[in-house]
């Protein structure tokens, strides 16, 4: 296969691409901005809740502002070369998590389906489950919006369908 024919996220490292490629990378699920909770006793461990970033959209599951995010929401983290294999909170099914462990991406990966839509019909996605904003939660009670599905990878996302 000629170099031109391996995709970039194949034969670059995550610090060798450039903004719109390192960009492409993230494949729209939402999960990085649903509200997570860190264990006080085990700091490796962390609970994702249903509610969402106050930008998040929960039906595109993007940023309502995303060239802002940081300014808007303080404690957004913006994913870089450099921390992304160090934030335990990244979802298995992260391209980010992926590729920086060396792994494949999944065929349901918008650079790999070509398609943005394949994220959600392969139910990685937050579409739908965003419960609630961060805003109308107080934080002494996430701990009731506790779910374990952004870490699970459904059935239906580990393989490719047939067509």
């Amino acid at each position: 296969m000629a170099h031109d024919d391996v995709p970039f996220w194949k034969r670059k490292s995550l610090e060798q691409m450039t903004k719109s490629e390192w960009e492409s990378v993230c494949d729209g699920c939402g999960k990085c901005c649903l509200v997570k909770l860190e264990d006080a006793d085990n700091s490796a461990r962390t609970y994702f809740t249903d509610v969402g970033c106050r930008l998040l959209d929960g039906e595109t599951c993007g940023c309502r502002d995303y060239p802002n995010r940081t300014a808007e929401v303080p404690d957004c983290v913006r994913l870089t070369p450099r921390n992304v294999k160090k934030i335990v909170w990244l979802p298995p099914t992260c391209g980010y998590r992926l590729l920086a462990d060396g792994k494949e991406l999944y065929w349901w990966h918008p650079l790999v389906s070509g398609d943005p839509e394949t994220v959600h019909t392969a139910g990685i996605s937050v579409r739908g489950r965003v419960k609630a904003s961060e805003e109308d939660v107080p934080d002494d009670q996430l701990e009731d919006w506790i779910v374990s599905w952004p870490v699970r990878i459904p059935k239906a996302a580990r393989r490719k369908p047939k067509r």
